[in-house]
């Protein structure tokens, strides 16, 4: 007797084994062969729902950015990039800032704003120290273009004549550049 009960546990025993590894089991709901048509979605499952969704949409952003649509001449007056993917340096200016100040020891540099700070530094044939910072804000080969603050070690701010005289020297050598780069 006790022998039948305990073949008859083993043989209930591997029935629901085998049921159970058949799907998820009769408490999960999401698959198995007691899967629940209708169910209402677990809040994980709610919110690997919407991520897959947001990373579907970004790559479809992605994907429509790569592609060039056919616009109208209207479009070239409209500024539909985004300001901080695009440089808008003047490539000119920021050469002849780094040709005209050479003699100054290059501190920092950011293209993308357009910035140049320099360390200490005497000219040839001078016996003063300046610092300069150099600021190209637009991409327009222009004097409004360029901003040069000078610093004289010690002395403070320079006069405005040193620094027109050196603003002049960086949009003279601006333009020589771009005589050269057309002549190409």
């Amino acid at each position: 007797m006790a022998f039948e009960r305990l073949v008859r546990m083993a043989a209930m025993s591997g029935v629901v084994l085998s049921l159970a590894a058949c799907g998820g089991g009769i408490a999960s709901g999401d698959s198995g062969l007691f899967r629940r048509q209708n169910s209402i979605p677990t809040q994980d499952q709610f919110e690997r729902r919407i991520a897959a969704d947001q990373q579907r949409a970004a790559i479809e952003r992605v994907e429509q950015r790569g592609q060039r649509q056919r616009g109208t001449i209207w479009d070239l007056f409209t500024n539909n990039q985004d300001p901080n993917n695009t440089v808008e340096v003047n490539k000119y200016l920021w050469n002849a800032s780094l040709d005209i100040l050479n003699f100054l020891p290059i501190e920092s540099v950011d293209p993308f704003t357009g910035v140049i700070v320099t360390g200490y530094g005497t000219p040839p044939g001078g016996g003063r120290a300046y610092r300069a910072t150099v600021l190209v804000q637009d991409p327009a080969l222009d004097a409004r273009s360029l901003k040069v603050s000078l610093v004289a070690r010690g002395g403070g701010p320079v006069s405005s004549e040193t620094q027109r005289a050196v603003e002049d020297a960086i949009l003279t050598r601006a333009r020589q550049l771009r005589i050269q780069d057309g002549n190409l």
